[in-house]
């Protein structure tokens, strides 16, 4: 036989990762402009969220009124004739005016809103870990958006206080898991260095979202108020089908479910580099995901989360912090009646320190540490609230205003740096789960500070938010620093990361 006949086979050398952490730097690492696209139509969904959750300031309001010539007013319209007076707007223009309801409880008129976020903390508790079973974050996110998006259109039929209150409730059922999964899900869709700062880019899109809300009622002013859901939620539905054709899911998620051929296409697809065409399965064959780290139904997360005792300690101080940012987050607009000044000015003010607040936020995610961030932020959020209460008299009316601005800021800043620190608290398996329910322990504290506010006398009730805050606020110590660590995928190695983190081996030897 000739030395130079090569009839023998090649055998190509392939190339083998060690974990899947390795994959993802090296593909997706580097932030390309695809990425940038998906993670800005992800968080897009925000904006959606935040109409649905403030739309009931324009729909559910009272009307002005005035009196007819030749009839004296009262200060009530309960005690008045009903032809010696009328609404500045047309009937329709508010649920109140529309239904009859100016003389109802508040019981009965707050009914709607009340229900809403009723049906937000239902829905985040039994929907808690859908997205990390086998259903995933983008098919979770689109479910949550037409439920929302549809109820939102039947309530422009109701026909009454009750069947508009069901449906509310249903709406805010819809939308519980909108956000966390857009959370999650965009930080999947990029490499450690840039994980923390796509989670901004919805808050961004929420607080425009609030923001927009003025304009659209502005524009529909005299018009009925149904035509507020028709605007809102028509457009919340275009954007399903958009992101059903156009948004890939997580590949993190897709691995640990074992679909690996999704992943390679999903890499390839949204990488800036061209590294991820030269995957194939044998090059990956080598990393393993246990079975037991899998997610295969809709509560084994939840199973899973609950059975490990570091990952119960981190949730518990995570949703002690977020209880306490809760309070003062939703409660401060609520309690701007208390002061010395223009309620109107300052809610508007408040509303646009938010932008201000996400902006922090990408500077601080980039550079700072996640534990002595929270504690700072709420630390002053606290003093500043406590400032509120000190500054009681009239003379000291800037210094008010400028101390509830401070803390409101504060509690915008750390309610969204806590949401992305506990992103990287959690592994890949758990992560959707742990993120809802400290964001529904959030919104718990949002529901309880109307009570704080109605039953605080005076300043009372920001004595209560500075020291709710400040107490909360101290747990974060409990938890352990993230900043630029690996992200794990499974509760192993988030476990092992934590023995070593317990013993004292630097970091930098996990990796």
């Amino acid at each position: 036989m000739d030395d130079n006949d090569n009839t023998a086979p090649l055998v190509e050398k392939v190339e083998q990762y060690s974990s899947l952490e390795e994959i993802i730097e090296e593909c997706v690492g580097d932030f390309g402009w695809i990425q940038f696209l998906q993670v800005v139509l992800v968080s897009l969904v925000w904006m959606f969220d935040s109409q649905q959750t403030f739309i009931s300031i324009f729909t559910d309001a009272e009307p002005s009124w005035h009196c007819l010539p030749g009839y004296s007013c009262a200060s009530n319209t309960c005690f008045l004739p009903e032809s010696s007076w009328s609404w500045d707007m047309p009937r329709r223009a508010s649920v109140v005016s529309e239904w009859s309801l100016e003389c109802a409880s508040s019981l009965v008129t707050g009914l709607p809103t009340s229900s809403f976020y009723l049906g937000t903390l239902v829905g985040g508790f039994l929907l808690v870990s859908l997205a990390d079973s086998s259903f995933g974050r983008k098919n979770t996110m689109v479910l949550s958006c037409i439920v929302m998006s549809i109820s939102g259109l039947l309530s422009a039929l109701s026909t009454n206080i009750w069947m508009y209150s069901v449906l509310r409730f249903v709406s805010g059922f819809g939308k519980a898991m909108m956000g966390t999964c857009s959370l999650v899900l965009s930080s999947e869709l990029v490499g450690r260095k840039w994980r923390g700062q796509t989670g901004t880019i919805g808050f961004f899109f929420f607080t425009l979202g609030f923001l927009s809300l003025p304009g659209i009622a502005y524009m529909n002013r005299g018009s009925s108020w149904r035509v507020m859901y028709l605007w809102t939620c028509t457009p919340g539905l275009v954007y399903c089908l958009l992101v059903y054709l156009f948004v890939h899911e997580s590949p993190r998620w897709l691995f640990i479910h074992g679909r690996k051929e999704e992943f390679l296409r999903t890499l390839r697809l949204i990488g800036p580099k061209k590294k991820g065409d030269v995957l194939t399965l044998a090059s990956i064959s080598s990393i393993s995901i246990t079975k037991n780290s899998e997610t295969m139904n809709m509560y084994s997360s939840l199973k899973l989360l609950f059975e490990r005792k570091w990952a119960i300690r981190r949730l518990m101080a995570a949703m002690v912090v977020g209880f306490g940012v809760g309070i003062v987050y939703y409660g401060l607009p609520l309690g701007v009646g208390n002061l010395n000044f223009s309620m109107y000015l300052s809610t508007v003010l408040n509303a646009l320190s938010e932008f201000p607040a996400t902006l922090i936020t990408y500077f601080i995610i980039g550079k700072a540490k996640r534990r002595k961030a929270v504690l700072i932020l709420t630390t002053l959020c606290s003093i500043s609230s406590l400032i509120c209460v000190i500054t009681g008299s009239g003379k000291w009316k800037g210094v008010q205003i400028a101390m509830e601005l401070v803390s409101f800021f504060s509690a915008c800043t750390a309610f969204d740096v806590l949401l992305i620190y506990t992103l990287e608290l959690f592994p890949t398996c758990i992560r959707n789960s742990g993120v809802t329910i400290v964001r529904q322990v959030i919104v718990a504290g949002g529901a309880a500070s109307p009570v704080l506010v109605g039953r605080g006398k005076g300043l009372v009730s920001y004595l209560v938010f500075g020291l709710a805050i400040g107490i909360c606020g101290v747990f974060v110590m409990w938890l352990p620093e993230t900043r630029g660590e690996i992200s794990c995928d499974t509760l192993d190695e988030e476990e092992t990361k934590e023995s070593r983190r317990a013993s004292r081996v630097p970091d930098n030897v996990l990796a």
